[in-house]
């Protein structure tokens, strides 16, 4: 499952879109209609235009999506990007959404939640809602590059957190390579 709400980083859920092997795994996805919104303004593309053939578009308010229910299997869900009203919502309980109902079902079952909030600063709130999710069993993931593997390209950059997300649900890809030191001149070192 995958969710995307109204904060920044649309190019983050467009990449992970279009990064999973469409053989392989089928994405249930629902937006906010703030998060539909953003999408296109940093995208320049509706979300309907751009859903892989392995995906399924679901509204906000439809409780019926079978994922609302922890009687559906699934493995898990990222929300990316995630506002810090979804995260607040989620981290309290409160399902005001199918976004923040499907993240509530993946807690009580136990199953991978990723969160990847998009804001900066962060205030004690903020901290606070994410230390809660983080002690009910999810993985927040903010989307903060690495740069040692000298990205040259926004877009290299969009991909090592793309990575990451698909590493904590073990979707192989090639978006990034695995730590060499062997393949970087550290300064002082010997290759």
């Amino acid at each position: 499952m995958m969710g995307i709400t109204g904060a920044s980083g649309a190019p983050y859920a467009r990449t992970l879109l279009q990064s999973l092997p469409v053989h392989e795994v089928c994405v249930h996805l629902v937006t906010s209609s703030a998060g539909r919104l953003v999408y296109e303004l940093e995208t320049g593309q509706a979300i309907e235009r751009e859903l892989p053939q392995n995906a399924k578009l679901y509204s906000e308010k439809d409780f019926t999506a079978p994922f609302a229910s922890g009687s559906f299997p699934t493995m898990g869900m990222v929300i990316v990007p995630c506002s810090m009203g979804s995260l607040g919502a989620i981290a309290n309980g409160i399902s005001q959404n199918l976004i923040h109902r499907a993240a509530d079902v993946c807690l009580k079952e136990k199953r991978p939640l990723v969160i990847v909030p998009r804001e900066t600063p962060l205030n004690t709130i903020h901290l606070k809602n994410m230390l809660s999710l983080a002690e009910a069993g999810a993985t927040i993931l903010p989307p903060m590059p690495g740069f040692y593997h000298l990205p040259q390209t926004k877009d290299d950059l969009v991909n090592f957190v793309v990575a990451r997300i698909m590493d904590q649900f073990k979707i192989p890809h090639s978006l990034t390579a695995p730590w060499n030191p062997d393949a970087v001149k550290i300064p002082g070192r010997e290759n």
